[in-house]
């Protein structure tokens, strides 16, 4: 099946300010969330736009507000311990919002209830740090509802419920998400907003510390600047239907999210297990009759992205385009979006056995965590596609392979650690193992997956950050400091990147 436009599989989320024509929207999520309170003037939505329109953020989704915060800056000291909501927000207005604060302090978030199980709290945190490092602030502040204790404040004190809500004996659908997001419980406040009978008046003091602050500079500045990276060995077995393929992707998917990932990575040709229940025919037409299943592919990695909120790269799938059979990576953005790279090129293997064709484009990827390409197996043994990604900005190269044996996979191996080196990046590279006895050319396999570093001081020993057991199934999970690679160019014991002898020698690349 020939797909040259994703749009139909895109569900975008985006995460953007709050506008004055959102007002209406605004107003209707507030009814939902919060029943019987009284929902935001269109004054005092027009006082903080006007005030401080960064710190009022929603999240849009086929074109509706499912989520929102606001916040503003004050000076935390000059406010009462006990003060109230109406106290901290100026009834509202953020009137005494300060832009020579140090803190970014939150006075409403809401997610609209048919769309919880998305992530979109964690996301709105997300973007309260990055606007606080923004501003160079000390940190955020939160007065938190407790909803949960309106049905255990005849049984239990407020200060009881919150400890076992802390220790996970209770949940609490707010609380509970703010102790999840890094924020640490500093103290109760009563009579916060009366208003609010679930929470019986109270709210909850929560501070996340921004470690990036810097007490003399408003600058932005990164002392370092975290990625976690979860790569997935797949083990290829028979499989009956491709509902059985989405639950093993999904069950690594929802891993990854449960350590908080930025990206999981699948290997190479990941799809062609689904080879497994078609009829066997010559592997040229099972392979176009694989790319039959793109839609459904495209659908379940784009909805895996959105519900659990990470960047996945979805390994390598075939996509038939005009009756010509092309090995792509597609990459999932947790805001929806969809990109993909085209294998570049060829192994004598896939022109003999599937009659794959080569793309022609170096791609480099924008996320929310960093520049990153993508180069599928074979690719990463050319060197001149690595620097070329580099020159662009990448960061981090992902490498889905599908190595028989370990010959195969030490070329890909070594190849991997070499860009490393050639130009201070990390290279994430994931593969598959098992076997699959009924369909030609996939029948054994081979891998050790590994997330690798250059190698210098400030990096892994051996430039290994993390690698799996050969050839069983399971998965590695690592953070990568992107700082550490800019302070590795201008500092490091040799400086590949920025030694290159550009006087002498060039890559020219034919767009």
């Amino acid at each position: 099946m020939t797909i040259k436009n994703l749009d139909q599989f895109q569900k975008k989320i985006t995460i953007r300010n709050l506008r004055p024509e959102d007002y209406d929207d605004l107003v209707e999520l507030q009814k939902k969330c919060f029943p019987g309170m009284n929902p935001w003037t269109k004054e005092q939505i027009e006082s903080q736009l006007r005030i401080f329109p960064e710190g009022q953020i929603v999240i849009e989704y086929k074109k509706k507000i499912i989520a929102s915060s606001s916040s503003l800056i004050v000076d935390i000291d000059i406010y009462d311990e006990e003060h109230s909501w109406f106290d901290i927000s100026s009834k509202g207005y953020i009137t005494n919002h300060n832009p020579q604060g140090d803190t970014l302090y939150g006075i409403e978030i809401m997610v609209d209830p048919a769309y919880r199980g998305m992530k979109l709290a964690r996301r709105l945190y997300e973007a309260r740090k990055e606007l606080a490092r923004q501003k160079n602030l000390k940190r955020i502040v939160i007065g938190g509802r407790v909803p949960g204790y309106n049905d255990f404040k005849d049984k239990i004190s407020i200060e009881e419920y919150v400890d076992r809500v802390s220790r996970k004996i209770i949940y609490d659908p707010v609380l509970t998400t703010q102790l999840s997001n890094g924020f640490v419980l500093k103290r109760l406040i009563p009579e916060y907003l009366n208003t609010d009978k679930e929470s019986a008046g109270y709210a909850t003091l929560l501070e996340w510390t921004n470690l990036n602050y810097s007490p003399t500079s408003k600058k932005k500045y990164y002392s370092s600047q975290p990625v976690r990276i979860c790569v997935v060995q797949y083990r290829m077995r028979k499989i009956d239907n491709f509902d059985e393929f989405a639950r093993q992707c999904e069950y690594f998917v929802d891993v990854a999210s449960g350590y908080k990932s930025d990206f999981v990575l699948f290997p190479e040709l990941l799809t062609t297990q689904l080879l497994s229940f078609i009829d066997n025919k010559r592997p040229g037409l099972a392979a176009r009759e694989l790319s039959n299943f793109t839609p459904q592919y495209l659908e379940l990695f784009t909805n895996l992205a959105l519900k659990y909120n990470v960047n996945i790269i979805g390994g390598s799938h075939f996509v038939n385009e005009n009756d010509h059979l092309y090995n792509v990576s597609f990459l999932f953005k947790r805001n929806g979006e969809i990109g993909k790279q085209y294998k570049i090129h060829i192994t004598p293997n896939e022109r003999k056995w599937w009659g794959v064709e080569p793309g022609d484009k170096v791609e480099v990827f924008e996320t929310d965590a960093g520049k990153i390409s993508i180069q599928i197996c074979y690719d990463v043994e050319f060197p001149e596609l690595a620097r070329i990604a580099t020159e662009k900005g990448a960061d981090i190269i992902f490498v889905p392979f599908c190595t028989d044996e370990r010959k195969g996979y030490l070329r890909v191996r070594y190849c991997a650690q070499a860009r490393c080196v050639e130009n201070q990046v990390f290279v994430a590279m994931a593969g598959t193992v098992g076997n699959l006895p009924e369909v030609e050319n996939m029948d054994i396999q081979y891998a050790q997956s590994a997330i690798l570093t250059p190698s210098d001081f400030v990096f892994a020993r051996d430039g290994i950050a993390a690698e799996c057991t050969p050839n069983v199934e399971t998965v590695v999970i690592h953070d990568v400091d992107i700082e550490l690679l800019r302070k590795a160019r201008l500092q490091g014991t040799t400086r590949n990147w920025n030694d290159r002898r550009l006087d002498l020698y060039k890559i020219d690349w034919k767009e």
